[in-house]
């Protein structure tokens, strides 16, 4: 809302030149005071500003702060319940159901706590595939987020494609409107409420640009399914011979610095759909972490910190010279820049490529007793795909510490999938069949010992040995078995010490690596009981997990 309401802000002469012919009213919102639509990032920026709601950088960065949630709230998110879709979705933890009638009351309230309210409007698509491309609606409170939205979905190509559009899904995001969970039927005052059968999700309470983002994406991981693609938290590139590979792996694992390879070119770096013809990006923009972001290792997304179109969610910067300080953590370490695609030199425009050849699984191993690089068979990769062992990074939901969590997030994704994800392994595993795909398991954690003790593998050894991999030169090396997970070992590669390969050899105990590995062994097996103990699961995927002995 503005902070003059009697005062036109810069974009009120054009607030309706690009509107849809389908108005709010068909999403229950009347009364608004003056709604803004498809605004271009010029104009968005202006509107941030003259709103109070961010600050212009050194070298023509947005900087916002998003106050209390510098990260999702993944405990604040709820599926309604209802028959279109209660029998296929994956109801527990990721997936808290929420009752129909508390949805249409938060949403009337959401509804009457707008009306005399500015409203800015981006209609977009998630899914560069034309086929699959879903017609999607955000509707904010904030200029900010709006241009959120704009930067991170894919937008229609002339006025005419604004003046035209029918959203196939709505998302309307009021930071400012707290819930009531006594009244409202939710946990706090926040709250991410997705209503497939609506088409419709609400979010409130919380001004984190990445609750957007990720609705949208469950929305099209409930959706995708059911027409035969399978929906994937990965990044993806592309080699010179249409080579194309995709990385999976949970925020901090290294998916945006690995897939933003100089030698390739970008696919996307977070989310993507595989289908019968091939790869395509769900998105038009990137969210990269940017703490203690290193301008020599990650030269490109570093420059996008300081390029004009781009948002940076919770970055400190020095007030009078408004530079940046990209190392400095003291508002969150889930520090964001939120940029488009084309600012990475080497993304490819189409944002689609054919089938993979290859499919690499990025695990953080907290305990540093996995190999930086093994290779897994169609089995195992539904066994470790299942599992998603990793460890979540500070900062990057609320409540983390400042030290990794070991986790198992299905499907490397856990908190967005909808459906079981027995539904999304099983489609993956018939797509590495089909298309010979090689799949490998690749541990960017620790290494010489846990964390505290040993250190981070270098990015510089896991380029080599994923340059090798994508590349074919580990097809031509010989291979160790590791007799706990049963993974398949590289003994040489070009440019990574041979010691790295085996971690036994860089504790400084093998017998108490064992001991650590035959722990983490146990866990995976507890996690796989806990995951496939359900109806419809057959017995004997375990068999290609760990074996204690």
């Amino acid at each position: 809302m503005s902070r003059y309401p009697d005062t036109p802000t810069p974009a009120a002469p054009q607030a309706g030149a690009a509107a849809s012919a389908y108005g709010l009213q068909n999403h229950g919102l009347t009364g608004l005071n003056r709604v803004y639509w498809n605004l271009t990032e010029p104009a968005l920026y202006e509107e941030s500003i003259v709103r109070g709601e961010g600050f212009l950088c050194h070298e023509g960065p947005l900087v916002v702060h998003t106050g209390k949630h510098t990260a999702r709230a993944a405990a604040d998110k709820f599926v309604v319940r209802e028959a279109s879709s209660e029998d296929y979705i994956w109801w527990g933890q990721h997936n808290r159901p929420f009752p129909p009638e508390s949805f249409h009351s938060l949403l009337a309230r959401i509804q009457a706590y707008l009306q005399g309210r500015d409203v800015f409007v981006q209609d977009c698509f998630g899914g560069a595939d034309p086929a699959y491309r879903l017609p999607v609606r955000i509707i904010t409170e904030t200029a900010w987020h709006s241009l959120f939205a704009r930067t991170m979905f894919l937008k229609p190509e002339n006025l005419e494609g604004y003046r035209s559009h029918i959203p196939e899904f709505t998302v309307i995001a009021a930071p400012g409107f707290n819930a009531s969970p006594l009244i409202d039927s939710t946990r706090t005052e926040t709250f991410i409420v997705l209503n497939l059968a609506a088409r419709l999700a609400i979010i409130g309470g919380t001004c984190y640009g990445g609750e957007i983002k990720k609705t949208v994406f469950t929305v099209l991981n409930a959706l995708l399914p059911l027409d035969g693609v399978l929906p994937m938290h990965c990044s993806a590139n592309v080699g010179g011979g249409g080579d194309s590979a995709i990385f999976f792996g949970l925020s901090g694992t290294g998916k945006t610095t690995l897939s933003a390879d100089p030698g390739r070119r970008l696919i996307g770096d977070d989310e993507h759909g595989w289908s019968d013809d091939g790869v395509f990006n769900f998105e038009d923009g990137c969210y990269a972490k940017v703490i203690r972001l290193s301008e020599s290792a990650e030269p490109q997304i570093h420059a996008c910190t300081r390029r004009f179109g781009t948002i940076l969610e919770n970055v400190v910067f020095d007030p009078r010279t408004r530079r940046l300080d990209l190392n400095d953590d003291r508002l969150t370490e889930n520090t964001r820049a939120a940029y488009p695609l084309r600012y990475i030199d080497n993304a490819l425009p189409e944002k689609r490529a054919g089938h993979p050849r290859n499919v690499v699984f990025l695990t953080c191993d907290a305990s540093g007793v996995l190999p930086p690089i093994a290779r897994l068979t169609p089995d195992q990769a539904v066994y470790h795909f299942m599992s998603g062992y990793t460890s979540k990074i500070a900062g990057t939901e609320i409540g983390l510490g400042t030290e990794p969590e070991i986790t198992f997030s299905a499907c490397f994704g856990a908190p967005f999938m909808v459906h079981h994800p027995y539904k999304y392994a099983m489609m993956l595993k018939a797509k590495l069949l089909s298309h010979g795909v090689q799949v490998w398991l690749v541990n960017t954690g620790w290494t010489g010992g846990p964390f505290g003790v040993g250190k981070r593998i270098s990015i510089r050894y896991t380029r080599a040995l994923l340059n090798a991999a994508l590349g074919g030169a580990l097809d031509q090396v010989e291979y160790w078995r590791d007799e706990v997970f049963g993974l398949q070992v590289p003994k040489r590669c070009e440019g990574v010490p041979d010691s790295i390969l085996d971690p036994a050899n860089t504790w400084p105990s093998r017998e108490e690596y064992q001991r650590k590995y035959d722990t983490l062994a146990s866990r995976f097996i507890e996690n796989f009981r806990l995951l496939t103990g359900q109806e419809g699961i057959p017995a004997g995927l375990e068999a290609h997990g760990p074996h204690r002995h």
